[in-house]
C-alpha cells in the first residue's frame, strides 16, 4: 500500500482517540480535519506533566500498529516497526522545543510544521520505506494539532498582534536600509566617483630620493615602485593568525587589503609597527589607490588620516564628518556622506604615523580610536607606528592584530635596485655592479634593510660612480651633499652658489625646534621667523634673499623640504630632521637635553645620530650619561650607539657591555628583535650556549634580527638542537643572508635535516647542495616546476608541500621518490594525473587540488598510509578504496561528506573527522561507526550528534567534537555524555589550539 493513503486512512479513523490523550479538547474548531483532537499546549510535552517519554513512546507504538492493520500492501518491511516509533516519539517530544507561536504554525500549514519537527529532531536513521511511512504519520498528527490552534480563544487576538508586528518591522527594516544605501538623489554615488579618483591620483606617486628625473622630479609611479612587505606576527597574536601564516614561515608577503585567501574581509583591525623608512606610509598609499581603484565594485571607501597634518596646530582628532579636513575635498561631500559609508561598514580608516605625535598626545589619540571603534565597529582599520612608539598591547584590548614589518630581505633588495636603475634608465652595467657590492660587502649589505636607505645606495652609487660610504653617517652625509649642493650644479642651472655648510646651518635649525616640540611640520610662517632669526648669523645664505626667498630655494632646488599644504612644511623623510636635529644639539652644547629624552621613542634616533656626528668628548658625554641614567631603555640606546663610535674610550666601551649583559638572554621576542636592531655587536654578548630552549630560540631571534653575516657562525651553533621551533626559527630566517653562505653553514649541517623549510625562489633550489638526511621542503608558487625538477633529481626529500602549484597536469617530478614520507598539496588547480604518486611510501598525505582528479587507484597503492586529510571531494572514491595493508590511524575529511560504505574496515583509526557537511545516511552508516573499535576522537555536525549517541557504539571514544561556529545543545550534551560517559566534549577549534 503507498504511504500517503495510510495516512489519509489514520486522519479520519485512526488519530484522533489516540493523540486524545496527548492533548485537552476545547472550541468548536476552524474544520481543518473531520474528527478533530483538541491540544491545550506544547509545554505539557516539554516540561512532562502531562507525558514522559516512556508515555511517547507508548502512543507511538499504538499509532504506528492502528497504521499496519489498514488493508492493503504491508507499508514497511517486517522487523522496522519498533524502529519508526522510536522515531516517531523523539520527534514528536521535540514540539517541546519549538520557539514558534500558535498562528505561525497555523500559517505554516502541516507539511511546513511537519518539516519544522522533523528539523528539530535528531536524525532518524531509517531506511527509505521506513522513513516514508515515518514522515506521512507525522503529517497527519500535525494536521490535527494545527486544527487545535484554531479552536484556542487567544489564536484570533494572537494572529491580528502578530500580523501587527509583522508590519512594524518590515517598516523598521526598509527604514534601515534606506539609511544605509546611497541617497536616492544619487549625489553619494556622483561624489563618492570623484573622491576615489582624487584619492588615486593624490597617492598615485612617492618620493625617490636622488632620481633626477624631468618636471616632478623623484616622483616615482606608484604602480612601479611599490614592493610587497613583509610582515611576522607579534608574539601576542602570532596563536590567533597562524591559520594566515605561510606554513614554514613567520615572515609573509602582506596585503591588508585581503585575508590570505584573496578575499576582502568584512572587518579586520591591524596595529602595524615599521623602522623609519621601512615603508609604512607607502603601503598607507598602496592600500588607498588599490581601494580607490577596486571601489567601484567592492564599494570600499578609504580614508587617509596623517595624524602629523591633523595635529600640527594643536587641533582637535577629526570627527568622521572631518575625515575629508586635510585634502582638497574638504567640505564637498554631501551631508552625512561619512556617517552613512562607516555605519555600512564600507570604510578603511589608514591611520598614519602614532610615533609621529608627541607622546603626550597618544592618550588622547588612544581615546580618540577608541570612540571611533565603538562608533562604527564594522569597518576596516590600518594604525602604523614605530616600534617603540606605544606598548605593544596599545590597542589589544580594542581587538586589534598586530603586525611589524621585517627588513627587506636579499631577494627585495635585489628586487628594489632593479627596478630603480629601470626607472632612472641608468644602465645594466651600473645596476649589476651594485648588485655585486651589495652581495660581496657585508657592511653595505647591512645598511640596505628598508625602502629608504636603499634609495640613498642606489642614487649615490650611481652620483659617484660606484663609490658608496661605508656607513651610515656617511650615508646621510653623503645624500644631504647631493641634495643641498651637486643636483643643480650638474644640470648647469644658473642659479646663485650656496655652499653646503650655510644651508645645513638653516635647516638644522627648522629640524632641532620640530623634534623639540615633537612635530614633524612646521607652519611656513614660523619657518619664516625661524630662518629669519638664524639669517645674520649666516651671512653666506643672504645670497638668495630675505627668509621667504631662502625657504623657497629649499623648498624648489634641495629635495630636503616639501610643503604638504600651502601653510606647511616637512622633511621629505623624519630620517634627516633626526640627522639635522642632532647636529644642532651639538652645536647648541645640548647634550643633556638629548639624554634628558633617553626614554622618548621620538629622541632615540637623534641620540644616535648625535652620537655619529659628535666629537669624542660629546660621544663620551652622551654614553656615559646613557649608562648613569641606568634604564633598560637607556642601556639598550647606549649599547645601539656604539656601532656610531668611530672612536671611543676602551673603558667606556667595556663599561657600556658589562651594563647590557643584564639585557641577556632577552626576556621575550619583542626584546630580542629590539637587540638585534643593534647589529653584530651584540653577537658577542649573546650566550654561545644557551641553558635552556626559551634562551636558545631567544638568542637565535636576536642574531638573526641582525642580518649579518657574522651571525650565520652564531646560528651554526644551534644545528643540532632538537627544539623543534629552534630548528623551526632557523629555518624561518634564511632569507635575510646570503643565499649560498646559508644553506652550505647552516641548513646543510642541521641534525636532522630541516623538516619544513619554505623554499620561495629558483635560486634557493639551487642553493640546497647537501643535508644530513632527506628534508621536507614547502615549495611556494613562485618556485619553477624545471627548478624543482632538477632538484628532486639530486636530492631525495622525506616530504614535500606544494602552496599554489603552477607545475602542469601531472606529477611526474615525484615518480620513484623512494624516501618520500609526507605530501601536502595546497591548491593544484591544472593536475589532472596522479599515476606518478602510485606507489609511493607515504605515511601522511593532506589534499587540496582544486579539481576532480580520481582518487581510488592512489590510495590503493599507499600501503604504509597512516594519516590522510582530504578537502573537499575529488573526483569518485571510497572508504574501500584504502589498501588493506595501510594502517590508518588519522582520518580528516572537510568539505567531502562521503558515504560510510567500508569505513568499518578501516579498524585501527584513533582520530576521524566527518567534516561539517557529513550527515548518516541510514543504519549503516551508524554499523561502519560501530566497527571502529580503536576509535578515540570523532568530529561530527551537530546534526548528527543525537544518532550518534543512539546508534553507534563506540567503546574507546575519548574526545566527541563538533565544528567551529556550532554549540553545544544541552539536551545534545546529556544524550552525548549519557552514551560516551568517558569522552570529553569539544570543538574543533579547541583541538587545533
Amino acid at each position: 500500500m503507498d504511504a500517503s493513503v495510510v495516512g489519509i486512512r489514520l486522519a479520519s479513523g485512526v488519530v484522533a482517540p489516540l493523540v486524545k490523550k496527548l492533548f485537552r479538547g476545547e472550541g468548536a474548531g476552524a474544520g481543518l480535519v473531520d474528527r478533530p483532537v483538541r491540544i491545550s499546549t506544547y509545554a505539557s510535552v516539554r516540561e512532562q506533566r502531562v507525558l514522559s517519554r516512556y508515555d511517547l513512546r507508548r502512543l507511538a507504538d499504538k499509532l504506528v500498529a492502528e497504521a499496519l492493520r489498514a488493508p492493503g500492501e504491508r507499508p514497511l518491511p517486517p522487523g522496522e516497526e519498533a524502529g519508526v516509533a522510536a522515531a516517531l516519539a523523539v520527534t514528536l517530544y521535540s514540539l517541546g522545543t519549538l520557539a514558534l507561536e500558535d498562528a505561525q504554525a497555523v500559517e505554516m500549514g502541516a507539511q511546513a510544521f511537519a518539516a519544522e519537527l522533523r528539523k528539530a529532531a535528531p536524525n532518524t536513521g531509517l531506511g527509505r520505506d521506513a522513513e516514508l511511512f515515518h514522515d506521512r504519520l507525522l503529517e497527519t498528527t500535525c494536521l490535527h494539532i494545527l486544527q487545535f490552534f484554531t479552536t484556542r480563544s487567544t489564536y484570533i487576538p494572537a494572529a491580528l498582534v502578530e500580523n501587527a508586528r509583522r508590519q512594524a518591522e518590515t517598516i523598521a527594516k526598509i527604514d534601515a536600509l534606506l539609511a544605509r544605501i546611497p541617497r536616492q538623489d544619487g549625489r553619494d554615488a556622483e561624489f563618492e566617483a570623484r573622491y576615489l579618483e582624487y584619492l588615486a591620483k593624490r597617492h598615485s606617486t612617492l618620493t625617490i630620493f636622488g632620481l633626477d628625473l624631468p618636471p616632478g622630479s623623484a616622483r616615482w609611479p606608484l604602480d612601479v615602485a611599490y614592493l610587497a612587505l613583509e610582515v611576522v606576527f607579534s608574539p601576542l597574536d602570532r596563536d590567533s593568525l597562524a591559520g594566515r601564516a605561510l606554513p614554514g614561515s613567520t615572515a609573509q608577503p602582506w596585503n591588508p587589503a585581503h585575508t590570505a585567501d584573496g578575499a576582502p574581509p568584512r572587518s579586520y583591525r591591524v596595529l602595524l609597527r615599521g623602522e623609519a623608512g621601512s615603508g609604512k606610509t607607502t603601503l598607507i598609499q598602496q592600500l588607498a589607490v588599490s581601494a580607490a581603484q577596486e571601489g567601484s565594485h567592492d564599494h570600499v571607501i578609504p580614508y587617509v588620516l596623517p595624524l602629523r597634518n591633523l595635529t600640527r596646530h594643536g587641533d582637535p582628532l577629526p570627527a568622521a564628518a572631518d575625515f575629508l579636513a586635510a585634502t582638497a575635498l574638504k567640505g564637498q561631500a554631501p551631508e552625512g556622506w561619512e556617517d552613512r559609508v562607516l555605519r555600512a561598514g564600507r570604510g578603511l580608516i589608514l591611520v598614519d604615523g602614532i610615533d609621529e605625535i608627541p607622546e603626550s598626545d597618544r592618550a588622547r589619540a588612544r581615546d580618540w580610536l577608541v570612540e571611533l571603534f565603538a562608533a562604527y565597529p564594522d569597518n576596516r582599520w590600518l594604525v602604523t607606528s614605530r616600534p617603540s612608539a606605544v606598548r605593544q598591547d596599545w590597542l589589544a584590548g580594542e581587538e586589534f592584530t598586530e603586525l611589524a614589518l621585517v627588513p627587506m630581505n636579499r631577494a627585495a633588495v635585489a628586487d628594489f635596485v632593479t627596478r630603480w636603475h629601470a626607472a632612472a634608465a641608468a644602465g645594466e652595467d651600473l645596476r649589476d655592479q651594485l648588485l655585486t657590492s651589495l652581495a660581496t660587502k657585508p657592511e653595505l649589505a647591512r645598511l640596505a634593510t628598508n625602502p629608504l636607505l636603499c634609495g640613498l645606495i642606489c642614487a649615490l652609487h650611481r652620483e659617484r660612480r660606484g663609490f658608496l660610504p661605508s656607513g651610515r653617517k656617511e650615508l646621510y652625509t653623503a645624500a644631504l651633499s647631493m641634495l643641498l649642493h651637486r643636483r643643480d650644479r650638474e644640470r648647469q642651472l644658473r642659479l646663485p652658489e650656496l655652499p653646503e655648510e650655510p644651508q645645513l646651518q638653516l635647516l638644522q635649525r627648522l629640524a632641532y625646534w620640530l623634534i623639540r616640540n615633537g612635530r614633524t611640520q612646521i607652519s611656513r610662517k614660523r619657518a619664516e621667523e625661524l630662518i629669519a632669526a638664524a639669517l645674520p648669523a649666516v651671512p653666506a645664505a643672504q645670497v638668495l634673499g630675505d627668509s621667504p626667498a631662502v625657504l623657497q630655494h629649499f623648498l624648489e632646488r634641495t629635495g630636503l623640504l616639501r610643503a604638504p599644504t600651502e601653510d606647511t612644511l616637512e622633511f621629505v623623510h623624519r630620517t634627516f630632521q633626526d640627522f639635522l636635529g642632532a647636529r644642532a644639539a651639538l652645536d647648541e652644547g645640548g647634550l643633556g637635553e638629548l639624554t634628558r629624552h633617553a626614554d622618548d621613542d621620538q629622541w632615540e634616533d637623534v641620540i644616535r645620530m648625535a652620537v655619529a656626528q659628535g666629537r669624542p668628548h660629546d660621544r663620551e658625554a652622551i654614553i656615559g650619561d646613557l649608562l648613569v641614567r641606568d634604564s633598560d631603555r637607556s642601556v639598550l640606546l647606549a649599547l645601539a650607539s656604539l656601532e656610531y663610535a668611530a672612536e671611543l674610550d676602551p673603558g667606556l666601551r667595556q663599561d657600556v657591555h658589562k651594563a647590557a649583559l643584564r639585557l641577556m638572554p632577552p626576556k621575550d621576542e619583542e626584546a630580542a628583535r629590539s637587540l638585534g636592531r643593534i647589529g653584530p655587536l651584540i653577537l658577542e654578548l649573546l650566550p654561545p650556549t644557551a641553558k635552556t630552549v626559551r634562551t636558545a630560540r631567544l638568542s637565535v631571534i636576536a642574531a638573526a634580527e641582525t642580518g649579518s653575516e657574522a651571525a650565520v657562525g652564531y646560528l651554526a651553533g644551534y644545528c643540532d638542537h632538537p627544539n623543534e621551533q629552534l630548528r623551526a626559527a632557523l629555518t624561518r630566517v634564511w632569507e635575510r643572508f646570503d643565499t649560498e653562505h646559508y644553506a652550505a653553514e647552516v641548513l646543510a649541517r642541521m641534525v636532522p635535516p630541516p623538516d619544513d623549510l619554505p623554499i620561495t625562489r629558483d635560486a634557493e633550489l639551487t642553493a640546497l647542495t647537501g643535508f644530513t638526511g632527506p628534508p621536507g621542503l614547502y615549495v611556494h608558487h613562485e618556485v619553477s616546476r624545471g627548478a624543482l625538477t632538477r632538484f628532486l633529481a639530486r636530492q631525495p626529500v622525506a616530504g614535500l608541500g606544494l602552496r599554489r602549484f603552477s607545475g602542469g597536469t601531472d606529477a611526474a617530478f615525484l615518480r620513484g621518490q623512494a624516501s618520500l614520507r609526507w605530501l601536502d598539496i595546497d591548491e593544484w588547480p591544472e593536475l589532472r594525473d596522479l599515476s606518478a604518486l602510485h606507489g609511493l611510501p607515504l605515511v601522511a598525505v593532506t589534499l587540496r587540488l582544486g579539481n576532480d582528479v580520481p582518487l581510488g587507484p592512489v590510495l590503493a597503492s599507499w600501503h604504509r598510509l597512516r594519516a590522510f586529510t582530504l578537502y573537499s571531494a575529488h573526483g569518485p572514491w571510497s572508504f574501500a578504496d584504502f589498501s588493506p595493508e595501510a594502517r590508518l590511524e588519522r582520518l580528516h575529511l572537510e568539505g567531502a561528506a562521503p558515504d560510510l560504505a567500508g569505513l568499518g574496515r578501516l579498524t585501527s583509526l584513533r582520530q576521524l573527522w566527518l567534516g561539517q557537511g557529513w550527515r548518516p545516511r541510514g543504519k549503516a552508516a551508524w554499523k561502519e561507526l560501530s566497527a571502529l573499535e580503536n576509535l578515540e576522537e570523532i568530529a561530527v555536525h551537530t546534526g548528527a550528534l543525537a544518532g550518534l549517541a543512539a546508534y553507534a557504539h563506540l567503546p574507546s571514544l575519548r574526545t566527541v567534537m563538533i565544528y567551529d561556529g556550532e554549540a553545544w545543545d544541552s539536551v545534545l550534551r546529556a544524550q552525548v555524555a549519557h552514551s560516551f560517559p568517558e569522552a570529553a566534549l569539544k570543538s574543533v577549534a579547541e583541538a587545533r589550539r
